[in-house]
C-alpha cells in the first residue's frame, strides 16, 4: 500500500481501514433478496419509489424486471406491489388490497417494530412523535400507521414548534438511521415538558455500530470516505459525524468523485458505507484509492 511524503511524493506505507460494518444492513440485504426473488414471477410486479436508496440498486432490480410507479392506481390487477425496505402506510397496503393487488412486503423487520410500537401506543391513546426527516419514506411509514396525527421532530427547535403546550401523553419513536447523539439531546427536553413521556429508541442495531465505528475512525485515520447515495439518510449521518471529527472527510456515491488531493500528506484513509451500498462499490473506491497513489 502507498501513501504520500511531502518530499518523494508517494511512498508505501499507505493504510487503508475499512469499517466492519460498512454496506448492506440486514435489512437492505432481505428487501434486495426478496425484490429478486419476486422479479421471477410470471405476473407483473411494480414498487412505489426504490427498493432502498441507492441508485446502482435500482437500476440492477429495474433490469430485473420490477417496474418502479408514483401512483398505486396505475398497476392493474393480478399485479404484484413490492413494499420497500422502508415501509409504507396502513392506507396504501388497503388500496392495493382494494384493487386486488398481491402485497410482497419487503419492509426492514426492524421497522416493523416500529410500526408496531406506534400502533399500539396511539391504541392507548398517547399523542404520537416520530423524530426523523420529515420526507423520507421510513417516516411517512411509521406516520401512515395511525388514525391520529403524528407530530414530527426534525430538530430541536421543532420540540418548541410542535408540541403543544400542556400536552400530557406522548409517545415517541425514532427513524431507524437517526444520530444517537442528536436524539438523546431531544429525548432530555422532551422529559422536561411532557409529564407521561414514553420514549422508545427505535434506531437499529446497524445504524449504531456504523455510527460507532465512525466516531473512531476519524481519529485514526488521515482521510475518511464515506460512500453511498446523495438520497441516502444513514450515509448523510455518517458523513456529518466524520465531518465533525475529522475535516478531511468526503461524502461520495463512486470511485469516480474521488480527488486525489484529499489523500496528500495522509498516511491512512478509513472507509465506511452507507446500508445501501453495495460491497462492489466499497472495493472499487479501496482499489482505486490503491491506484492512485501508486
Amino acid at each position: 500500500m502507498i501513501g504520500y511524503n511531502e518530499i518523494g511524493g508517494w511512498r508505501l506505507g499507505m493504510k487503508i481501514a475499512v469499517a466492519k460494518s460498512a454496506g448492506f444492513c440486514f435489512g437492505v440485504k432481505r428487501a434486495i433478496d426478496i425484490a429478486k426473488a419476486s422479479s421471477k414471477k410470471k405476473e407483473p410486479v411494480y414498487m412505489l419509489g426504490d427498493i432502498v436508496h441507492n441508485e446502482n440498486v435500482v437500476r440492477d432490480i429495474e433490469s430485473a424486471g420490477i417496474k418502479k410507479i408514483k401512483n398505486i392506481s396505475r398497476i392493474q390487477g393480478g399485479s404484484s406491489l413490492l413494499i420497500r425496505a422502508h415501509g409504507s402506510s396502513q392506507k396504501t397496503i388497503e388500496k392495493a388490497s382494494s384493487l386486488e393487488l398481491e402485497v410482497i412486503d419487503a419492509t426492514c423487520p426492524m421497522v416493523k417494530e416500529i410500526h408496531k410500537v406506534v400502533r399500539d401506543m396511539d391504541k392507548k391513546g398517547y399523542r404520537v412523535a416520530v423524530i426523523g426527516d420529515y420526507n423520507h419514506d421510513e417516516v411517512q411509514g411509521i406516520v401512515g400507521q395511525i388514525q391520529h396525527k403524528a407530530i414530527v421532530l426534525e430538530d430541536i427547535a421543532d420540540i418548541e414548534k410542535k408540541i403543544p403546550p400542556g400536552l400530557k401523553k406522548l409517545t415517541v419513536v425514532v427513524q431507524s438511521t437517526q444520530n444517537l447523539e442528536k436524539v438523546l439531546k431531544m429525548q432530555s427536553i422532551l422529559k422536561e415538558r411532557v409529564p407521561d413521556l414514553k420514549f422508545h429508541n427505535t434506531i437499529c442495531s446497524p445504524t449504531r455500530l456504523k455510527q460507532d465505528e465512525i466516531r473512531t475512525l476519524p481519529k485514526k485515520n488521515g482521510c475518511i470516505i464515506v460512500i453511498g447515495s446523495k438520497t441516502s439518510a444513514n450515509t448523510k449521518r455518517l458523513y456529518e459525524i466524520a465531518k465533525s471529527i475529522n475535516q478531511n472527510s468526503y461524502w461520495v456515491k463512486s470511485s469516480a468523485d474521488i480527488k486525489k488531493n484529499w489523500l496528500r500528506g495522509v498516511e491512512s484513509v478509513g472507509i465506511t458505507a452507507g446500508a445501501s451500498t453495495p460491497d462492489k462499490t466499497i472495493q472499487e473506491v479501496k482499489k482505486h484509492i490503491q491506484k492512485i497513489t501508486a
